[in-house]
This record gives structure tokens, C-alpha cells and sequence, in this order.
């Protein structure tokens, strides 16, 4: 060694401590994969969340037009309040001609006319049965069948208000040529009335909520879709 000067010896890491791999921790696979799973969660359920908001807001505030007009009407059966409303649009010349789709086999034109006080004239004359349609699918190529067999251009759709998004998705997927003009029929007012705090209301909106983001993904992927009526049920059967 010589004077005045020092020599520095490197300072290196014991060979057992290396051989166990002390310094940063290494996170293992599974790990990772539990934490990504539980960001890709959170957003999943935040996004879920967020489009609830905007479905039921878009409910809530969706209104009929003030003037309805059209060529036609299409009622989607489910109750009588559609279909009374929907024979009122008739006798005032909102619509040519109406279809009540979706109505059961059992169900006689008779009856369809007495429960809903229509004149006689008017219901022999502008109204026709479907009674091919077993669920909205099946009410959308119904409809669509109808439309086209008529050469029908725009048509006034009406269900209940928390129904029509389902409706309108179902019937843009058949047919994206017709105009489709959207009258809702509004059981009770859930714009002013607190409907999150009601456990039936709340269901029926989550439930079609969920109806809605399925339907969409239905259409997207074409994953699960059926034709929704009764003569291809049958036609698959022979």
C-alpha cells in the first residue's frame, strides 16, 4: 500500500443474501392478477351504476309528442292501458292502422274490442291482431313483418315508458328503414315522485335495466338471439 493513498474495496452483496433474493419485492402472478381483477371490478360496477342513472333519467323525463303523427301505429301488448291508448291515437288520425302485437292465442278480436270500447266500424275496418309475437323480439319482427307487408314508413310505437328503450333497440335491429316514433304510456309520474324509494318501482327498473344491457349485447354479438314468435317455434318442431 503505498502512502497516502487508500484503496476502497467494493462493497458487494453477501452470496447467501443474492441467492434469496433480498431487495424489491417481486409481486407473484396471482397477485397481480387480483389486483387488476379488482380495479377492472370497481369500474365495471361504476359504469353499471352511471348507465342506471342515465336509464332511469332518460325514463323518467321521456314524454309522448304533443302532436303525434304517423303512418301507422304498433301498440306492444302487456296491459290494456297500451292498447286503450293506443286505439285513442287511431281515432284521432295519429296513424292509418293499427297493430296490436304480442296478443295471446286465446285472446278473440271480441274481446280485445269490448275491453277497450272501441266502435265497432273503426276496429273492423283500421286494426289488426298479431298473434305470432311471444316476447319484444318476437313483438320487433312482428311488427316489422306488419310494416313492410304495408309499405309503412314511420310508425308511432306504444308500450309503457319504462318498455320503450328495449322496444326501440328491438325494432331499430329488424328494421332501421322505418321511422319509429316513440309514445310512452306513463303508469304513474316518476319524474316528480321519489320512485327510488318505492322497492316495486326500483325492481322494475333495475330489472329492465338489465333486459336492455343484454338485448344490447344480444344485437352486437348475435350471441343468444331467437325469432320471438310462435310459427318458427312450430316450424322448428315439424
Amino acid at each position: 500500500m503505498t502512502m497516502g493513498h487508500t484503496r476502497r474495496n467494493p462493497i458487494r452483496p453477501e452470496p447467501a443474501l443474492a441467492s434469496y433474493g433480498v431487495g424489491a419485492p417481486r409481486r407473484g402472478p396471482l397477485r397481480r392478477m387480483l389486483r387488476w381483477g379488482g380495479f377492472a371490478f370497481v369500474l365495471t360496477t361504476a359504469l353499471l351504476f352511471v348507465g342506471f342513472l342515465r336509464f332511469a333519467d332518460s325514463i323518467t323525463t321521456l314524454k309522448p309528442p304533443a302532436e303525434p303523427k304517423a303512418d301507422a301505429i304498433v301498440v306492444l301488448t302487456g296491459g290494456y292501458q297500451r292498447i286503450d291508448q293506443a286505439v285513442e291515437l287511431l281515432e284521432k288520425g295519429a296513424g292509418k292502422r293499427l297493430l296490436i302485437s304480442g296478443v295471446h292465442p286465446s285472446t278473440t278480436r271480441a274481446q280485445i274490442r269490448k275491453t277497450t270500447s272501441a266502435p265497432a266500424d273503426l276496429f273492423n275496418c283500421c286494426v289488426d291482431i298479431g298473434y305470432d309475437a311471444i316476447d319484444t323480439i318476437g313483438n320487433a319482427q312482428e311488427a316489422a313483418n306488419w310494416i313492410h307487408a304495408k309499405g309503412y314508413k314511420s310508425v308511432l310505437v306504444v308500450t309503457n315508458n319504462y318498455h320503450m328503450p328495449r322496444s326501440l333497440a328491438e325494432l331499430a335491429y329488424v328494421d332501421a328503414d322505418t321511422q319509429f316514433i316513440p309514445y310512452p304510456v306513463v303508469n304513474s309520474d316518476l319524474k316528480t315522485r321519489a320512485w327510488f324509494t318505492d322497492p316495486n318501482a326500483l325492481r322494475v327498473m333495475l330489472a329492465e335495466y338489465g333486459k336492455v344491457l343484454l338485448a344490447g349485447a344480444r344485437n352486437i354479438t348475435g350471441f343468444g338471439r331467437h325469432p320471438g314468435l310462435r310459427s318458427a317455434s312450430i316450424t322448428g318442431q315439424s
